[in-house]
């Protein structure tokens, strides 16, 4: 399989380069008649795409979606659903002076090792552009989770090791999508402190899922818990994954983090939530709580060490227009693959 997929029942197919005509998605499996809001998905891809904050990449793109089947008088028809948006202001001239060199943390290397060409303008199928069709597709399958009550919310809680400790979640509204307003100020210093030195920060994004129902997921391979570790992992630039308390639970007593169970009226009821709504690799009816870490841009303006396709030392400078942190426009792009992975899940666990 070569890897454009992802998903069961609800699968999406992503297609398209950061510098090609246009980018787009496939989704098959999505259930008729879910109604279908446009504006909705318009509004998802306008927090991902260039352009969108001060702090980013100053290339401009519309991302305006266009919808080609799977729609009729307002609905899905449960055929499939296809969307692209168009690229309009890509400069490939500012990469044709690195065509030959490996850029430092990029694919370019792997890419070349495996396929025997790559497309260099941009990353080519590689660059975080190709996330624009999944944010499209993770659109429609939050419309679908709607349906179903359940809904998903991220944001950036650490940028260039900057904490967010006041959180506030329902306060959110701000360039980072950061839930604490003083270390958003901290985190939005930090971010043009590197962007003048031509550097760049990394950081994480929290993500949210509530409402989800008891039994989604599956033991073993195919644990909830692996199948979001997928989707999100699946994210370009994610290096770091981890559900409730996560890599802290390794330094708990299992007293302090075991989620001791009570009856509130004649439902059971968790004291606590350190393993994020996830036991056995099953939902069990509490928020899941998931985190992504995300690595710094690796396209800087500085000069660094590389090599040629034809294995010989060199140096190189990166030109060309790139977010000094990519973690604000991340935040949309893992809400929509925990959408997915989550829709998907549900409608096997109906199939069921």
């Amino acid at each position: 399989m070569a890897g454009n997929t992802f998903g069961r029942i609800f699968r999406v197919t992503t297609f398209g380069e950061s510098h090609g005509t246009a980018l787009g998605c496939v989704v098959d499996g999505c259930p008729a008649g879910i109604p279908f809001d446009l504006d909705f998905i318009q509004s998802e891809m306008d927090r991902r795409r260039p352009g969108s904050n001060s702090l980013g990449t100053k290339r401009n793109e519309a991302d305006e979606v266009k919808v080609l089947s799977g729609i009729f008088e307002g609905v899905t028809t449960g055929m499939p659903i296809a969307m692209v948006v168009e690229n309009r202001d890509q400069h490939s001239k500012d990469y044709s002076a690195i065509k030959d060199l490996f850029r430092p943390s990029h694919a370019d290397y792997t890419y070349q090792m495996k396929y025997g060409v790559r497309d260099y303008r941009g990353g080519g199928r590689s660059s975080g552009r190709e996330t624009s069709a999944r944010v499209a597709a993770g659109a429609l399958a939050k419309l679908f989770l709607k349906s179903k009550g359940i809904e998903i919310s991220a944001g950036a809680v650490e940028i260039a090791g900057i904490r967010a400790e006041n959180i506030d979640w329902n306060d959110r509204n701000n360039e980072l999508c950061c839930p604490d307003r003083i270390a958003y100020e901290s985190m939005r210093k930090r971010i043009e402190e590197a962007r003048l030195e031509e550097d760049s920060v990394g950081g994480i994004v929290e993500c949210h899922i509530d409402n989800v129902p008891v039994g989604l997921g599956d033991p073993c391979f195919e644990k909830l818990s692996s199948v979001l570790a997928s989707a999100v992992l699946s994210i370009g630039a994610c290096k770091g994954f981890e559900i409730g308390e996560g890599f802290d639970s390794a330094r708990m007593r299992g007293s302090l983090f075991n989620d001791q169970m009570r009856m509130d009226g004649d439902r059971p009821a968790f004291l606590t939530n350190h393993s994020g709504g996830i036991l056995g690799g099953i939902s069990n009816g509490e928020q899941i709580v998931i985190r992504a870490a995300f690595k710094p841009t690796p396209s800087i303006s500085r000069i660094q060490n590389t090599i040629t396709k034809d294995m010989e030392e060199t140096t190189c400078l990166v030109k060309g227009r790139h977010d000094p942190c990519i973690v604000p426009r991340a935040v949309v792009v893992v809400e929509a693959m925990c959408a997915i992975a989550i829709a998907d899940e549900y409608l096997l666990s109906e199939a069921r």
